[in-house]
This record gives structure tokens, C-alpha cells and sequence, in this order.
């Protein structure tokens, strides 16, 4: 079963910091059968925080999914950013049905 790798950005404090992490993050996550699905693009918040960016990366497991975020190059990745970006950032199983 699929997985979405679904990252909601609610303040980003240094763009370079993004950039530089998203440069270094993309060829990883890549790496671990990832996909890009949404990266940016037009918002419309109809409740909720206010999200400043939608990032969504289709893997083809959960567990890949899961061993792309724990994994050393990731983690190396995300440093670039972590500081002056916050984001909730989470797995979630896609469902079938077929």
C-alpha cells in the first residue's frame, strides 16, 4: 500500500535555509522510491493554522516512507532548515479502494 509524506509549513523564517534543504533532501527521498505529488503551488486555507506551503511525496510503503525520514542523509538534510522552519510533518498509509 502507498504512503504520503505530507509536510505543512507554518513559518519559514529563511528561504535559503529551505532551499538549501530541499537541494539536498529531494535526491534522498528520491532515493528511497519518493515522488513528488504537491511542492508549493496555490493554497486555499479554509480552517486551521496558516499554511504557508503543502509539500506531498508519494512513497510506494509505509516503511519506506518511515526509513527515508530516519535515515542519517535525511536527518543531515533537514538540518539545513530546522532552525528557522517549522512544519508539521507526517506519514500517513494510503487506503485502496478497490
Amino acid at each position: 500500500m502507498k504512503a504520503y509524506w505530507i509536510s505543512l509549513y507554518t513559518e519559514i523564517k529563511n528561504q535559503d535555509n529551505l532551499k538549501k534543504y530541499g537541494e539536498n533532501a529531494v535526491p534522498i527521498i528520491k532515493s528511497f522510491g519518493g515522488m513528488p505529488v504537491v511542492r508549493g503551488g496555490k493554497l486555499k486555507s479554509f480552517s486551521g493554522d496558516k499554511i504557508l506551503r503543502t509539500v506531498i511525496w508519494e512513497f510506494p510503503t509505509y516503511e519506506k516512507a518511515v526509513s527515508c525520514h530516519e535515515s542519517a542523509d535525511y536527518s543531515k538534510a533537514w538540518s539545513y532548515a530546522k532552525e528557522t522552519t517549522k512544519r508539521h510533518m507526517f506519514i500517513v498509509e494510503g487506503f485502496n479502494t478497490e
